[in-house]
């Protein structure tokens, strides 16, 4: 049993995208959806699926690589709120990732949304990962 699922996520894609691998399994959970959605959106993924396995399904993360060097796009994933010390910011205190290359992803009382949705709308959270 895994007691951060969100930190387990982030460690299965640094472990494929260290061993070169074209895409990665991850348990399913509408958070991890949510965050899977967001980091395509933002282009550090190539596409995501659900695989439904008639248990907790699965997410299938294709990563994203650059085409010319083969390298991946994403070069930092952090958690930043974690089980043993929860992270929340205000409106006014969400951080820019390197200056604004990267996206950081909290969780509001309007839904997990990127630092630049919760500064449009005005609401702070619980900061959950970067990503650069």
């Amino acid at each position: 049993m895994v007691n951060d699922p969100i930190g387990d996520m982030l460690t299965r894609i640094r472990n494929a995208i260290m061993a070169g691998h074209e895409s990665v399994e991850v348990p399913s959970s509408r958070l991890n959806a949510r965050i899977a959605e967001i980091l395509k959106t933002e282009g550090f993924l190539e596409d995501f699926s659900v695989i439904d396995d008639r248990r907790q399904g699965l997410l299938k993360l294709y990563l994203k690589y650059d085409r010319s060097s083969r390298k991946s796009v994403i070069f930092g994933l952090e958690r930043v709120s974690k089980p043993g010390r929860r992270v929340y910011v205000g409106k006014d205190e969400i951080p820019r990732v390197r200056r604004g290359r990267g996206v950081a992803v909290l969780s509001t009382s309007k839904g997990v949304m990127t630092d630049e949705e919760a500064r449009k709308a005005g609401v702070g959270g619980e900061l959950l990962l970067t990503v650069w």
